[in-house]
This record gives structure tokens, C-alpha cells and sequence, in this order.
């Protein structure tokens, strides 16, 4: 196992490694972000450009990039969006908006879709089935930000039960912090139960028909007691690491809703520095949503050998 992650880790270094380079040679090709004339912050911009190398060969620059960050965790000052200001420091400020905010989506997705998957195994071939299996499909099919749009529609618009944009602010656990993150909350919920739901589902409708559950059930144990002390055992075998996934891979999905329920994280930083061609602020994110994406692929795997020890990851027997 030791040997398994620290091949995984390797690899996944290698791989941010390339993406990274390759996104820094396209961003550096681009035309940088124009500043205004007889600004204090433009001279510093332009001195940091210039320590950073804007006129020297692709390699050199991001050789010059990879200390920065490796050595002091500099990873420039804003172009655009916060003219001079360190970009570490934004991202930080940034982050916790955006961590609350897919906390609370994975809390509510996990035992709502669990639930769901576990009465429509029990329930198989019944209409209770079926009518869950097939609103699984739906959300599945549809991309996240289609549901921002319904909900804020029918719930901000129509019924005016909740708000149409997230409160500012950094109280980030009060009560009506809450209920202005209850539209993005919902938004990244829907798909995430839905996967839970239909993972759920189809282990447990597996485990249910093995022959271990006949014996179970033939020694005297009821159906309840032999899907909770047996079946579902083995069905978390797969549930498992899934939760991990999602609860890492989640936040990757949160870019558009952030931008549409102004939510002020770094998802809403991320398509504002785009739009706006702030190519260090660009650059940070970059990295940081490829590493969360790499993490999660980790994650999962390696889980499966502490959860289940039958499994040995990188094992040749």
C-alpha cells in the first residue's frame, strides 16, 4: 500500500507539473492585462513583471514561477481584479465562502441520497423504483446550473421563500448566512444525490441476491436484519469512497453556481479572473482545482484498501 501511494502521489505530481506548465505557456502568450496610466499599484505590477521575467523565453519564466512559489509561496500580485494586491492572500480570504458553502451541499446530499438508494433496492421493480430511478436519471442529466435557474425562479421569484443571492458578509454560520446559501446549497445537492442514489441502488440490489444474504436469512434473520448487518456492510465497500470523492471533487463543480448566486468564493474569483485576463490570479486557481481534482482520484483509491483489507491496491497477488 505504501508503495502503491507514493507512486500515486508521484504521479500526480508529474501530472500537475504538465498542466501547469502548459497553462502558464498559454497564458503567457495572451496579450497581459493593460493597466492604467499614473497608478501607484501600475509600477509595481510592471516591476514584478519584469522580475518575473515577461520578456525572457517560456522556460526560463516558469522556472522563475516555480521558485517563486515553491520557495516563498509567491504566486504574484492581481493584474485586474485587485490591482497590486497579493494573490495568495485574496485566494485565502476567498476560500472559506466556498468550503461552507460545499460543506453543507455534501452533509445534505449524503444520508438523503443514501436513503434514496437504499428504499429503492428494497423496493426493487416496484413503482417506488422506478419513480426514484428515473428522477436519479433526470438529475443526473442535467447539469447543475440548470437547477440554479429553476430555483431561483420558483423559490426566490414565484414564492419568495429564499434569496436570490447569497449574503455578504463572513458569518458564515449564522441563520440567515444559512438561508442565503440554501439556493447554491440545493443547486450542487440535486446531482450529488442523485450519483448517491444510483451508486446506492445498484450495490445494494447486488448484494441483496448474493447467496451469503440466502444463508443469512435462512439462519433466522429477518430482512432488515440481514441487509443492516450484511448487506449494507458490503455495499459501503463502493458508497465509501465515493463520499470521499465527492466531498473533495464537489468543490469543482461549484464554479458556475458561485458566479450565478454571487457567492463570494474562489469558484466566482476563478471566472472573474478569466474575464478579466488576471493571469496570476488565473494561474493560483488553475492549480488549486487540479490539485483538488488529482486529490479526489487519490482519495478514492486508496480508500478502498483501508475500508475493505481484502483489497490491496498496486499488489500483484
Amino acid at each position: 500500500m505504501v508503495k502503491y501511494v507514493a507512486q500515486r502521489v508521484l504521479l500526480m505530481l508529474m501530472t500537475l507539473l504538465i498542466i501547469t506548465f502548459m497553462c502558464f505557456v498559454l497564458v503567457r502568450m495572451l496579450p497581459p492585462a493593460e493597466l492604467p496610466l499614473n497608478d501607484t499599484h501600475t509600477q509595481v505590477i510592471e516591476a514584478r513583471r519584469e522580475a518575473q521575467g515577461y520578456n525572457k523565453p517560456y522556460l526560463v519564466q516558469f522556472g522563475i514561477f516555480l521558485k517563486n512559489v515553491l520557495t516563498r509561496f509567491d504566486w504574484g500580485v492581481s493584474d485586474k481584479l485587485y490591482l497590486g494586491q497579493d494573490v495568495a492572500e485574496i485566494f485565502i480570504s476567498k476560500l472559506p465562502a466556498t468550503m461552507v458553502v460545499n460543506l453543507y451541499s455534501i452533509i445534505l446530499s449524503i444520508p438523503v441520497g443514501i436513503a434514496l438508494g437504499i428504499c429503492a433496492a428494497l423496493k426493487k421493480n416496484t413503482w417506488i423504483d422506478h419513480t426514484i430511478s428515473t428522477l436519479t436519471m433526470v438529475c443526473i442529466s442535467v447539469p447543475s446550473f440548470v437547477y440554479a435557474f429553476i430555483i431561483q425562479y420558483i423559490l426566490s421569484y414565484k414564492l419568495g421563500w429564499l434569496p436570490f443571492l447569497m449574503k455578504a458578509g463572513t458569518d458564515y454560520f449564522s441563520w440567515d448566512m444559512f438561508v442565503s446559501m440554501l439556493p447554491p446549497i440545493l443547486s450542487l445537492s440535486l446531482g450529488v444525490i442523485a450519483g448517491f442514489t444510483r451508486t446506492t441502488r445498484a450495490e445494494l440490489t447486488e448484494v441483496l441476491t448474493s447467496e451469503f444474504m440466502l444463508l443469512a436469512r435462512t439462519k433466522g434473520l429477518t430482512k432488515m436484519q440481514a441487509t443492516v448487518r450484511h448487506a449494507m456492510k458490503n455495499c459501503m465497500v463502493v458508497v465509501l469512497p465515493s463520499i470521499f470523492g465527492e466531498f473533495i471533487g464537489i468543490m469543482s463543480g461549484a464554479l458556475i453556481i458561485e458566479k450565478i448566486f454571487a457567492v463570494p468564493g474562489v469558484g466566482n474569483l476563478y471566472i472573474n479572473s478569466i474575464n478579466g485576463r488576471d493571469y496570476p490570479m488565473f494561474m493560483m486557481l488553475t492549480v488549486f482545482y487540479t490539485t483538488v481534482s488529482l486529490l479526489a482520484a487519490i482519495v478514492v483509491d486508496i480508500s478502498y484498501g483501508f475500508i475493505d483489507p481484502r483489497i490491496r491496491m498496486g499488489s500483484k497477488k
